[in-house]
């Protein structure tokens, strides 16, 4: 998205409520498998990734180095077969839920220390790949607005490719709405160094003749762009600055044009923000707040959606939470459509759970938004 928004408005400019329907046309839940197509590794390739030798900036860090001892002290893996990232967090999980020490070198402190490398290095791999702007975001963006902007998406991705595909219609006055509050939706000057957003659930501003649209977009797992104060319990939205020192552990961005390094902190009270990603492991911290606050939105959206599609996704078995909230919110008179590539007897029947008369479709993201007939079909009634 391009720098924000707050800009000044003339005394012709209106303000507006955005508001949204009481149904929602189209939900879609999108996956893994709607942002590899643009080099974001599977949950299978992440660990390959991070324990790589090739990747020197890992190997060599701080971060790499003590995560690759704990991993080759506790686990074995050959070039063809690592453990899943679910066996490694649930491992860790362990020791910090019994509140015990692994050993005299992997004391409850030190395990907690792991498992936050470990979330920081699947940060650094997935930002790593999400420079470029994805055409097949894009693509998908224009078919929605074209054809039913009463729809709202489900995310499980900690990516930014959906927002970084969103500018153009960002400058057609249309906004994303996360659903939850960012520090810097206020006009203090305390938050000015991260540039003011609008927050599309106030009044926005419009030219005569001008129309917005707000797209729910809620990305129930975190996002790599969010950083979270524990002090304040706030968010900050930083829509470019997704990088993390390896060596320090820390957020870090970058001053325009002399491109100088400058360390994230609370503007508020000085603390070190944290990542704000769900880890793929069985035992999730739902009760988190911005966490909560996100399940509780995508519930309502899941109840009021007259069709839902999932793209991409695979109903892991790690993410129980998911297949709870749509088991309790999923209506029967709901269309389910599932778009996915490969014809699995396991998929079907997790998605058959869920929703008896589930149509399955057999196609990968970048072909669905490629095809105009299907996407009218997915978006129209």
């Amino acid at each position: 998205m391009t720098n924000n928004p707050a800009a000044e408005f003339s005394s012709s400019d209106k303000e507006f409520f955005l508001r949204y329907k009481p149904e929602r046309d189209v939900l879609f839940v999108l996956g893994a498998g709607a942002s590899h197509p643009d080099g974001v590794p599977l949950q299978k390739h992440i660990l390959p990734s991070i324990l790589s030798t090739d990747r020197k900036e890992i190997a060599e860090s701080e971060i790499g180095k003590e995560f690759t001892k704990f991993f080759y002290s506790n686990f074995k893996s050959s070039p063809t077969s690592f453990p899943e990232l679910e066996a490694v967090f649930g491992f860790l999980d362990y020791f910090i839920q019994q509140n015990e020490s692994l050993n005299q070198t992997y004391s409850v402190a030190k395990i907690r220390q792991i498992k936050e490398y470990l979330i920081k290095l699947i940060h650094y791999i997935i930002d790593f790949q999400v420079e470029e702007r994805s055409r097949y975001y894009h693509l998908f963006w224009e078919s929605v607005h074209r054809l039913n902007r009463n729809t709202s998406f489900i995310t499980l991705n900690y990516d930014t490719l959906m927002e970084q595909a969103f500018e153009f219609l960002f400058k057609k006055s249309c906004y994303i709405d996360y659903c939850i509050n960012f520090m810097n939706y206020e006009k203090s000057d305390k938050f000015k160094p991260f540039n003011y957003w609008i927050n599309p659930r106030e009044p926005v501003s419009l030219k005569d003749g001008e129309e917005a649209v707000s797209y729910k977009l809620i990305k129930v797992h975190g996002s790599l762009n969010w950083k979270y104060c524990n002090c304040c319990n706030q968010t900050l939205l930083t829509p470019w600055d997704r990088s993390i020192d390896l060596n320090e552990g820390k957020f870090v961005g970058y001053t325009y044009p002399d491109n100088q390094m400058y360390e994230y902190k609370c503007p508020l009270d000085g603390t070190e923000f944290q990542t704000l990603i769900m880890p793929p492991s069985f035992v999730k911290p739902l009760y988190q707040l911005v966490i909560s606050q996100l399940l509780n939105e995508a519930s309502k959206e899941i109840r009021i959606a007259k069709r839902i599609v999932f793209v991409g996704y695979s109903l892991s078995n790690a993410d129980i939470h998911i297949k709870a909230i749509f088991k309790k919110n999923l209506q029967k008179d709901t269309e389910v459509i599932v778009v996915n590539p490969r014809k699995k007897e396991g998929l079907e029947l997790n998605y058959r759970a869920l929703a008896p008369n589930a149509e399955f479709i057999f196609c990968t993201f970048e072909d669905m938004v490629q095809d105009e007939q299907l996407m009218k079909r997915l978006l129209t009634k």
